[in-house]
C-alpha cells in the first residue's frame, strides 16, 4: 500500500509541477566561454537579445541526438530567420566542440559549459538528457522550456508566438 501511495503522490506532484518561465539567479550568473575563449555569463547573453526570440539549444559533439537533429535545425533557422539560435555546448573539453562545430557547419552564437550539466545552468535544466531546446521570448522569459526532440511542435509554436 506504502509503495503504491508513494507512486501516486509522485505522479501527482510530477504533473503539477511548472515550468520555469524565468531562469534562477544561479542560472543567469553561470559563466560559459565564448569561441574566442571569454568569459561571460549567462545574463550577458539573455540581454544581448533582449527584445528579440532565442532559440537555445543544449547540446554536445558527442551526443548522437543532438548531431541528428542539426540537419531540422537548419530547416528551422531558414524557416525563422529573425530568431535567434543559441547553442550551448556539454561538451568534454573546447577542441572537441570547436572541431564539431566546423564539420558540422552550425551557424548561431555559440557557448560552453565548462561544467557540462554539472554547471548551475545545467541544475537549472534539471535533466540528464541533452538536446534540450528552449524558447525565451523577446521580454527574457521562457516560453518553452522542456524539449529534447526537435520534432516537438511546440518549438515551432513557441517560434511562430
Amino acid at each position: 500500500m506504502f509503495k503504491k501511495t508513494l507512486i501516486l503522490t509522485l505522479f501527482i506532484v510530477g504533473c503539477t509541477m511548472k515550468a520555469p518561465t524565468e531562469f534562477s539567479k544561479k542560472a543567469l550568473n553561470d559563466q560559459l566561454f565564448t569561441e574566442e575563449n571569454k568569459v561571460v555569463q549567462f545574463k550577458e547573453i539573455l540581454a544581448a537579445y533582449k527584445g528579440e526570440k532565442v532559440f537555445l539549444n543544449v547540446w554536445a559533439s558527442w551526443c548522437k541526438d543532438c548531431i541528428v537533429a542539426i540537419p531540422n535545425i537548419k530547416k528551422l533557422q531558414a524557416k525563422y530567420p529573425h530568431v535567434k539560435y543559441v547553442f550551448i555546448a556539454a561538451d568534454r573539453n573546447v577542441h572537441t566542440w570547436k572541431k564539431a562545430l566546423k564539420k558540422y557547419g552550425i551557424k548561431g552564437e555559440h557557448y560552453f559549459m565548462k561544467d557540462g550539466m554539472d554547471s548551475d545552468f545545467g541544475n537549472f535544466l534539471n535533466s540528464n538528457w541533452i538536446p534540450r531546446y528552449l524558447i525565451v521570448n523577446e521580454n527574457g522569459f521562457v516560453d518553452l522550456f522542456k524539449a529534447t526532440k526537435i520534432t516537438d511542435k511546440r518549438i515551432v509554436s513557441a517560434l511562430k508566438k
